[in-house]
């Protein structure tokens, strides 16, 4: 496997990076200037059709500056329109100030408009309804302080309640252990102890973070101690038992929202849900059957990565269900993937952010009937799966997942090249194997799936958050029916963590978002979050004239079949889901194949389609009859947008449909 320590990068910066500089849209975190002849020459070839039809073409999009925002979530929405969210946007001023923002935006007519944004939303998780909603969970409570910014021990106490009645403690609470005092920094009620159904008792248990009074290191409690408090009767003090451990001057870490909200596609607000049951900061969200929503791991309200604590959401209650029995933990931001069957959700080991390095990194296959595993092997480099990306490849059917890049836990400058491939449906025992290796180490790639089942992957840093300016000018195309992985025209803007990627209906592909630490190889200069829109042409929308869907129905059933007419010859179609994305993390996007079979004859009853031709003049050109897969696993219901494919690979513009 290519691997690499942090350096300089330079076999990437090469004449065919700078072309941007002589149409006038490079700025920070731009691709690196050659010369004045490399520009010229690159800009003549990459538009000449040639080029285009073979490579693509990037072009730049910047929206007015009002809405220029923070893109750390990007959701396509069933209306065609794009939801960024960046919530503070990763900006701790903003985040005191109150200042969250969310912008709509309609890449046809360009359209864009503010949305008020009640929370913080900012590294929360989403998935999609069956309605088209849009749910999303978490969020961010407090910003993290580093080892330089905490001037006084921090950390939490659990407090143990064996009265009858529950205790409310107010903000400003005293607690005391060898005479040093630590005050509360919230209001916590902690429940009355009860019975449990076999009789047993069961004390009330709630947490509550204090700071301490004084500044000194006398103050740093890391073993577990027990606490006093103040300003309660004498008759509850006995009753409650207060421990601690870990109360530090050391980071503290962003704090996890318990928020929830349905963003409302019709109305294009926000409304509130029941609250999630543990707050959650960098969560995942997978659909699971009935429409309902499972999150998965982020870090708590103290900043605490859940143990393995998940929870359902049900989209006819609107309301969040803990459940203890598919207790299992995961790093946060975990990759998963509901596979055809329904009950079984694929881990593949990519996830960013959190978590120790020696838990929760098996890839493997989930139950979520029964709560069992099945560990996946085979992996390649399984150390560097953290802000790898992670992807179906088309179509979904195949239940083939592939994983490319990451790095080591942490803010390490390692990172992979590693590019493997698992076949779920490989026997008893499905192991990774190796596929084309990616052309350079990264991470922060974003992989989005295309109608013609090849996989765009772009963008990228070698090192950790773009570091040393290593941005990757570099985009690929995967096609997994041959196996092969070619380099095709690179994008200008360098996107790092934060980016994100996803397919538009026209068929072309927008990146957005980048976060870079520093401005300057040498780590000078603060990097600013790169808000300009990216868009890619892929080589099909240069290959001649494109089937077009001219009519279809805009509801279709599970293992049904329904009519379509186009303009031309249909030789495959693909419902393509819609993505919602962050942190390299797309839970929703996947490729599902139709059968296709020419369109019924009104005088036979539909003979001639189930010999599979009509006579002349029969039925008419164009018209065919497509099925969607009867297993609910593949296709989720929702919307998707239904895409047919000339004999040439060619895609139409996509029509939305609804699948319930």
């Amino acid at each position: 496997m290519s691997r690499r320590v942090a350096g300089p990068l330079r076999r990437l910066r090469n004449a065919a990076l700078v072309s941007a500089a002589a149409t006038g849209v490079v700025a920070a975190n731009g691709p690196v200037v050659v010369d004045v002849a490399d520009r010229l020459h690159y800009e003549y070839q990459r538009n000449q059709q040639d080029y285009q039809a073979e490579n693509g073409y990037w072009e730049t999009v910047e929206l007015p500056e009002e809405f220029r925002v923070s893109a750390i979530h990007a959701a396509l929405l069933s209306t065609g329109k794009v939801l960024f969210i960046a919530g503070s946007g990763n900006n701790a001023e903003r985040f005191e100030a109150g200042t969250f923002r969310s912008i709509l935006w309609d890449p046809v007519t360009g359209d864009t408009k503010e949305v008020p944004t009640p929370e913080d939303l900012f590294c929360g998780g989403h998935a999609y309804l069956p309605n088209g909603n849009l749910l999303i969970a978490g969020g961010t409570r407090r910003y993290e302080l580093l080892d330089e910014q905490v001037d006084r021990a921090a950390g939490v106490l659990t407090i143990t309640n064996d009265n009858e009645e529950a205790i409310t403690l107010p903000v400003g609470t005293e607690f005391t252990s060898s005479g040093l005092t630590y005050t509360s920094t919230e209001e916590v009620t902690v429940p009355a102890w009860h019975q449990m159904p076999d009789g047993s008792p069961m004390s009330g248990v709630a947490d509550v973070w204090v700071e301490a009074e004084g500044t000194g290191d006398e103050y740093v409690a890391e073993e577990e101690r027990s606490y006093g408090v103040q300003g309660l009767p004498a008759a509850q003090r006995v009753e409650l038992s207060i421990r601690g451990a870990g109360v530090t001057k050391q980071k503290q870490n962003f704090q996890g929202l318990d928020a929830s909200y349905e963003f409302d596609v019709v109305t294009e607000t926000y409304r509130p849900t029941g609250r999630l049951d543990e707050a959650r900061w960098y969560p995942t969200l997978v659909g699971l059957e009935e429409g309902r929503v499972l999150a998965v791991s982020g870090l708590d309200e103290y900043g605490r990565i859940l143990p393995g604590d998940n929870e359902v959401y049900d989209p006819a209650t609107r309301t969040w269900t803990d459940q203890p029995d598919l207790f299992r933990y995961f790093p946060t931001y975990p990759a998963l993937f509901r596979l055809a069957d329904g009950d079984h959700v694929f881990y593949s080991g990519s996830n960013t952010g959190y978590g120790p390095a020696e838990a929760g990194r098996q890839p493997g296959i989930w139950d979520v009937t029964d709560n069992s595993w099945q560990d996946v092997h085979g992996l390649e480099d399984p150390e560097y799966n953290e802000t790898s990306a992670s992807f179906f490849l088309a179509p979904v059917q195949d239940q083939r997942v592939g994983i490319v890049g990451g790095g080591l836990v942490g803010d390490s400058p390692e990172s992979t090249g590693r590019f493997n491939v698992v076949d779920l449906d490989d026997g008893v025992a499905p192991r990774y194997q190796p596929a084309p290796e990616y052309p350079s180490p990264v991470r922060y790639l974003n992989a989005v799936t295309l109608p013609d089942d090849t996989t765009l992957l772009t963008g990228g840093s070698v090192d950790y958050r773009g570091n040393e300016e290593s941005d990757l000018n570099l985009t690929t195309l995967y096609d997994p029916q041959t196996g092969t992985l070619r380099e095709v025209a690179p994008n200008f803007i360098g996107r790092n963590y934060h980016a994100t990627a996803l397919l538009l209906p026209d068929g072309r592909v927008m990146t957005m978002g980048s976060d870079p630490l520093f401005a300057d190889a040498e780590e000078t200069r603060s990097g600013t979050f790169e808000t300009r829109i990216e868009i890619y042409s892929p080589p099909y929308l240069f290959a001649g004239n494109r089937p077009e869907i001219t009519d279809a129905p805009e509801e279709v059933t599970r293992g049904s079949s329904f009519a379509v007419t186009t303009d031309g010859e249909v030789a495959e179609a693909r419902l393509l889901r819609p993505s919602a994305v962050t942190h390299q993390t797309d839970t929703e996007q996947r490729s599902v194949a139709l059968e296709v079979a020419p369109g019924s004859c009104p005088e036979d009853g539909g003979e001639h389609a189930a010999a599979g031709h009509c006579p002349d003049g029969c039925c008419g050109s164009g018209t065919v009859e497509l099925t969607v897969p009867e297993e609910e696993g593949l296709t989720p219901s929702g919307w998707y947008m239904l895409v047919v494919v000339d004999d040439e690979g060619v895609p139409s513009p996509a029509r939305w449909v609804h699948v319930g």
